[in-house]
């Protein structure tokens, strides 16, 4: 079976489909996915029975399909569109660093620009590999899809959602396309815990029903995901700007719990969570074969 891009990374071409994507799975025709230096994106006929999104370098979890119609009612998206003006999003909550804004994704053209960086970082270590553009479109298609649908609260493990992006200042002189803005990217979520939940993620004893809400808000709190930074762009505190944007969003919606899972190897993440504020929930980490993940919090 074979898959054909066409795009402006990379000329159009034909592969092989890679073994990990499955044709009963997946059934792709023609597929128009934009890259970083321009173009537009118009998915003509794919459907997904199932999609599997994975969150950094975390465990892989089952997302619904996202249908025709859903698809449908998306605009076509122009990457020569430029950066939108600081009056388009005035109102928002917002912080600088340096020659960088963070701020909420207010353009569908941000939200792609933040799923490309997901699957860039997703298969960063292993970018050797044969067919890794095709994987990472497909990745960032994918994210891209599943990132509207939180952030519509159409996501049922979430109360709100909000991706945040860091972009480049505006310069007098110079406006940018949105693509050559964004830098980085992370999602904030307000949840709520399931009844036996005493920690996000803890499922042994969790059901599907949601705790009481009373008091209000007693059984909600706020969660970090998918926290990542374009590679030339790292060491310049674009994650320390989203990480504090993130804790002023949560401190505005009433949340006195901010947390954050974080692989056990990732040694650098680890340190940037600590100095923000984040601790270890030792008792919630997992260290097992299956889970290799640490359970960090920042109390509100």
């Amino acid at each position: 079976m074979e898959v054909e891009f066409q795009g402006t990374i990379l000329p159009q071409f034909r592969a092989e489909m890679p073994p990990i994507i499955k044709p009963n799975n997946t059934h792709i025709s023609i597929l128009k996915v934009p890259s970083t230096f321009g173009g537009s994106i118009h998915n003509s006929c794919s459907r997904w029975k199932s999609l599997e999104i994975h969150c950094g370098n975390g465990p892989s979890t089952q997302q619904p399909a996202v249908s025709t119609s859903d698809r449908q009612r998306l605009p076509e998206l122009s990457f020569n569109r430029l950066q939108p003006h600081h009056k388009e999003w005035d109102g928002l909550q917002s912080r600088h660093a340096g020659r960088f804004l963070a701020r909420e994704a207010v353009l569908d053209e941000e939200y792609w620009a933040a799923a490309w960086l997901r699957a860039e970082a997703h298969w960063e270590a292993v970018s050797y590999m044969r067919h890794i553009d095709a994987f990472k479109r497909k990745y960032a298609e994918q994210e891209f899809y599943a990132l509207k649908r939180r952030c519509s609260r159409l996501d049922r493990n979430s109360l709100k959602c909000f991706c945040l992006v860091a972009v480049k200042r505006e310069d007098k002189n110079v406006r940018r396309t949105v693509l050559n803005s964004v830098v980085g990217t992370l999602d904030l979520s307000i949840r709520q815990f399931l009844q036996g939940e005493t920690y996000p993620g803890e499922t042994k004893r969790a059901s599907g029903i949601l705790a009481n809400q009373e008091p209000f808000n007693a059984h909600k709190y706020s969660y970090i995901a998918n926290l990542c930074v374009a590679k030339f762009a790292r060491r310049q505190g674009i994650a320390s700007n989203l990480l504090n944007l993130a804790t002023d969003i949560a401190i505005a919606s009433g949340m006195k719990q901010l947390y954050v899972h974080v692989n056990l190897d990732n040694k650098a993440a680890q340190v940037l969570y600590t100095k923000a504020g984040f601790k270890i929930v030792k008792t919630a980490s997992s260290t097992s074969i299956e889970d290799q993940r640490l359970l960090m919090l920042k109390v509100l």
